[in-house]
């Protein structure tokens, strides 16, 4: 699926810059933990898809020139109504996710395959990351362009240890050690790409714990930290949606107040 270029103010498509910045949507979960009976990222708040919240943020963000939608087989259809229906017009890309979060992200990679330069940035983001900071997104792509990639991140807050069994622990963790990975993450779409081919013609993919980070630290390269200004941006269980429902409502009184 493609969409047709739209002209900015100049007459020139948006994406034809010097340096391409495209988000790649990650909306091919079955999102089990929310037991809505539809994946996690088309279930409705307030009269609208989870999906169309996490596009619009991208659609509005002014560093970001296009959009991929990495999708369940059985979903593009509904991936493509909210699309058209929400005025998604940076979505160019509609292509079939995989059974895992790798696979996923290796089709969304693989799909974009000359359309895309070396130097281009691409920012991967869970379709169901409604609450995704823009300025969160900005910083990503700020640190990917300096070091060639840029991952949200977040010190750990909590006091931590290692789980000897999953009822008790004898290893403490200093917690000032750790990172915790939020959303979004951006990469150089050159170096992103030999990653993923290398990991598949090594068998890579099915050795490692399913995320991009874990491919980069497999391969020996170095992940750079960018901002998370916030803990919760993603919706996983059913208390997240409330979360969420709750942040909508407090945002709608406050538009209200300002306009009385």
């Amino acid at each position: 699926m493609q969409y047709t270029p739209q002209p900015t103010d100049s007459g020139v498509s948006h994406w034809k810059r010097s340096l391409m910045v495209t988000a790649i949507v990650l909306a091919g979960g079955t999102g089990t933990r929310v037991g809505a009976g539809v994946p996690k990222q088309f279930v409705e708040v307030m009269g609208k898809p989870i999906l169309a919240y996490t596009l619009e943020i991208f659609q509005q963000n002014q560093n970001v020139d296009d959009i991929e939608v990495v999708c369940h087989a059985d979903w593009i259809s509904e991936a493509e109504r909210i699309i058209e229906e929400y005025g998604i017009d940076k979505a160019r890309w509609v292509c079939e996710g995989g059974s895992t979060f790798q696979g996923s992200v290796l089709n969304g990679v693989m799909n974009l395959k000359g359309k895309l330069s070396d130097d281009d940035v691409v920012v991967v983001t869970f379709g169901a990351a409604p609450m995704t900071p823009q300025e969160d997104i900005d910083d990503s792509i700020r640190v990917c362009k300096l070091h060639g990639n840029g991952i949200a991140s977040a010190d750990i807050s909590l006091c931590t240890c290692a789980k000897d069994d999953e009822e008790s622990s004898t290893q403490n963790i200093i917690r000032e050690t750790l990172k915790g990975f939020a959303n979004p993450w951006s990469f150089r779409y050159g170096e992103l790409l030999e990653a993923y081919e290398i990991a598949v013609e090594g068998g890579l993919l099915d050795e490692l714990e399913p995320h991009t980070t874990s491919l980069y630290f497999a391969l020996g390269k170095r992940i750079w930290f960018s901002q998370s200004t916030t803990p919760q941006v993603k919706i996983t269980r059913k208390h997240d949606i409330d979360h969420f429902e709750g942040q909508l409502l407090l945002e709608q009184r406050r538009r209200s107040e300002q306009s009385e």
